[in-house]
């Protein structure tokens, strides 16, 4: 009996975890009241309470739980460059798919705002992106002018600003692509030319197999592959 209690419980949070991303997703945080997530959980606001004491810890779990994405990097034996590129198809692909996702990123993006900035979300990304890069630093697959703090950065900002573009103009249909552009355009810069052809933009074959990137988006694969090596002389590092 304890047991189907609990599994109760447990499948009411989900839904008011659901209905919440549906009312942060189409009004976010401001513009979203209690009212509205119970509307779309399809529970009592006692049942809301026992589980979530206010809006603000509803908002903190979903975004919380962006971090999924990159739960399981610790497992990885050798994280690197092509971990990154992955994870930001993963990220899309979470964009494009599931709601619980986008309301995450919107509060992420409007608690980053100007009113009350809370950098901590933008900061795990970068930690988790730089521990990925350091060691493909150590292995030789990022020039050694590097450095990763920075470009780790520099990543995280990009996206962040790659799929707001691509939401205002495209509702993220075209989110896969503008990732592919953005590391075609980043590997000749940060990549020493004879090893970016290790390298693919797109996604690794097993991420692409894993998110059915090919049936997303059947033409993301024409004319993209790893990134061609520089046509002009690489300037001189150090």
């Amino acid at each position: 009996m304890a047991r189907v209690r609990q599994e109760r419980a447990e499948n009411t949070r989900q839904a008011i975890l659901e209905g919440a991303a549906i009312a942060f997703d189409r009004s976010g945080f401001g513009g979203t009241s209690l009212s509205d997530v119970v509307k779309h959980a399809g529970v009592t606001k006692g049942a809301l309470y026992f589980h979530f004491p206010s809006k603000e810890a509803l908002a903190r779990t979903l975004i919380d739980e962006q971090f999924q994405v990159s739960k399981d990097v610790p497992a990885i034996e050798e994280p690197g460059l092509q971990t990154v590129i992955d994870l930001t198809h993963q990220m899309a692909f979470g964009l494009r798919t599931n709601v619980r996702v986008r309301a995450g990123i919107r509060l992420v993006i409007e608690f980053g705002s100007f009113t009350h900035p809370d950098p901590s979300p933008y900061n795990a990304w970068i930690e988790t992106s730089r521990g990925c890069l350091a060691p493909a630093k150590e292995r030789g697959d990022l020039f050694p002018s590097i450095d990763v703090n920075d470009l780790s950065t520099f990543l995280v900002g990009s996206f962040t600003g790659i799929q707001v573009t691509s939401h205002v103009r495209t509702g993220r249909e075209d989110l896969h692509t503008r990732v592919v552009d953005l590391w075609n355009y980043l590997l000749p810069g940060i990549v020493p030319g004879p090893r970016i052809p290790l390298f693919d933009p797109a996604g690794s074959s097993a991420c692409r197999a894993e998110l059915g990137l090919d049936v997303l988006d059947p033409d993301l694969g024409v004319g993209v592959g790893p990134a061609p090596e520089p046509t002009v002389p690489a300037l001189p590092v150090g």
